[in-house]
């Protein structure tokens, strides 16, 4: 009985943590939070392949939505994967927990679960907007409990999986990628070298569709802006400093995205909850330090704070900009808080690890029967103390996270827009906007995702005050033009078939009225305003089969290694049925 309920309660209890985090979002409307958009219907464009002139840093993410929302509706696709991530992420350290501390009880799996998603980590992600990132988050515990299996001579399908749904985005490629190579390259098991080849040759697949469309494009692999380093850089929470506010696995750079209670005092008083819970579970850890797995993710963790935190410094930023000069899409790694999720497992393991015994107690015994108590008793403390440290991640932190409702006018001038030729440009000038019905947080701007045009974004971010360069040099140079109030010839020359004036949000518009004033209006409303350009140039076209083919490859890993991990529990149950 007692095994049986350490099998679902984790799971259940999981679930109802990511439940009480998302709350509000989860009733009908749309994301729209800073750089998370989700749109009723998302289209195979070029931005969506990758292949545009920005970096692909939401791939293959905008190509599986683009493919879901032909099904189903794509703001309920983001809210489902949201919400699986947030289950999956605790579910996952629990699995993790007992698969490295088999004497872990049912309440140290607890409270494992709860250092996984409730934390910092997860709040500021979730008010960036940074959704699909929670995604390779998650997979990481389940890619701890995959890599142990491959030790241990069983399938590779399981890894294959876990590396497949953290490709969902490069940086979730890459910190499944890391967390693989690291239990698999540790001695012991048999067949090391193949271990690491295998791992190295399944993060290649999961990563294909944003490795090949960087080369197709050529997107991503220039200089990044050097200004970028400093903007991006972790930031220090109040009392903490960068090292504190990381090692309590906050210190996004937007000091906005931030939960209300991480702005004060209060931000080193739940920090120091946190890491008292992690800090109870080093020494029992420290008992088992023969256990390679453990010291791996101990020094992986150290060195996901450490890093980020000197990469703060003034030496550490001109490193940086150093690498960034040199190093062909080095700018993945500038946002360099987002590496602390390296630390979730072993900061889950330690604190399960802070509630389990050496041996199993027999609780037969009077003497284990109040060990046992005292481990319920001190889970329970242990549990509780964590939510108290991050009280706003409750109700979707703070009510932050809130579906919001999107006018009928998109859905119009999408219509206009289908079938029809040339790129979209759109005012005002910006990437960001701030619609009546979006909240008072800045929003990136839906068209691109909306549209089933390719819609031109310069990439150009505002932060901190000051400008971060883009990629998008043709977006950058019809915004220019449209500024200026060139003649429409000069952005139709540039493959400028339509302009879209969103009407209700403020930005700079400067001349661009001398451009608009002769062009025909295709639709307008309070809301929007489309007007097309006549004879737009054909812009180079690049050829998306290489990309597809690799989206498709990503894709048959997922799916096969989720198909045969779930026919082979299924056979393992029927097996040990009596």
């Amino acid at each position: 009985m007692a095994s049986s309920r350490s099998s679902w309660t984790p799971p259940l209890y999981s679930l109802l943590l990511a439940v009480v985090i998302l709350g509000p979002l989860l009733g009908p409307g749309y994301l729209l939070l800073r750089d998370a958009v989700s749109t009723p219907r998302s289209y195979f464009t070029d931005s969506a392949w990758g292949i545009a002139d920005a970096a692909a840093r939401a791939v293959p993410q905008d190509a599986a939505i683009a493919a879901l929302s032909t099904v189903f509706d794509g703001g309920l696709v983001v809210k489902t994967i949201l919400l699986l991530a947030l289950w999956m992420a605790g579910w996952g350290a629990a699995v993790m927990a007992r698969a490295v501390l088999p004497t872990a009880p049912l309440p140290a799996l607890l409270v494992a679960s709860t250092v996984a998603v409730w934390n910092p980590y997860v709040a500021e992600r979730l008010l960036q907007g940074h959704w699909s990132l929670l995604v390779g988050y998650a997979a990481l515990p389940w890619t701890v409990v995959a890599a142990l299996a491959v030790r241990q001579g069983r399938s590779w399908w399981a890894l294959a999986a876990c590396l497949a749904a953290a490709g969902l985005t490069p940086t979730g490629s890459l910190l499944a990628a890391t967390i693989a190579l690291v239990v698999l390259a540790l001695p012991g098991g048999a067949r090391r070298g193949l271990r690491v080849v295998g791992t190295l040759g399944l993060a290649a697949v999961a990563s294909a569709p944003w490795l090949v469309a960087t080369a197709v494009s050529g997107s991503g692999v220039e200089q990044a802006d050097p200004a970028g380093w400093a903007a991006f850089a972790a930031r220090a929470e109040p009392s903490l400093g960068t090292f504190g506010s990381l090692a309590g696995l906050g210190g996004i750079w937007n000091s906005d995205a931030v939960p209300a209670s991480r702005t004060g005092l209060f931000a080193a008083m739940g920090t120091a909850l946190l890491l008292a819970v992690v800090a109870l579970g080093v020494r029992p850890l420290m008992r088992r330090r023969r256990n390679p797995v453990i010291v791996g993710l101990g020094v992986v963790a150290l060195l996901a704070i450490a890093v980020p935190a000197l990469a703060a410094t003034g030496p550490g930023l001109a490193v940086a900009r150093a690498v960034g000069e040199t190093v062909p899409g080095a700018g993945l790694l500038r946002d360099s808080q987002k590496w602390v999720a390296l630390a979730m497992p072993m900061y889950a393991l330690a604190a399960a690890a802070a509630f389990s015994p050496r041996r199993r107690a027999n609780p037969v015994r009077p003497a284990a029967l109040s060990a046992v108590q005292r481990t319920r008793f001190g889970s329970a403390v242990a549990i509780l103390a964590l939510l108290i440290a991050l009280p706003d991640l409750a109700w979707g932190v703070g009510n932050a996270l809130k579906p919001v409702a999107y006018p009928a006018s998109w859905q119009a001038v999408s219509a206009e827009l289908d079938g029809q030729n040339g790129d979209v440009a759109v005012l005002p000038a910006g990437m960001f906007r701030r619609f009546p019905y979006s909240g008072t947080a800045p929003v990136l701007d839906p068209a691109p995702r909306m549209l089933p045009l390719d819609v031109l974004q310069t990439g150009e971010l505002i932060v901190a005050g000051g400008t971060v360069r883009g990629e998008g040099t043709r977006a950058t140079a019809v915004e220019n033009a449209l500024l200026a109030g060139e003649p429409s010839d000069v952005i139709a020359d540039l493959g400028v078939g339509w302009v879209l004036v969103e009407n209700t949000t403020p930005g700079e518009l400067g001349s661009s009225a001398q451009t608009l004033e002769p062009l025909d209006i295709v639709y307008s409303d309070e809301h929007l305003t489309l007007y097309r350009v006549p004879d737009p140039a054909s812009t180079d076209s690049r050829s998306t089969t290489a990309v597809a083919i690799a989206h498709l490859a990503w894709a048959l890993l997922l799916l096969g290694g989720l198909a045969v991990g779930l026919l082979g529990r299924i056979r393992a149950r029927r097996t040990h049925q009596p």
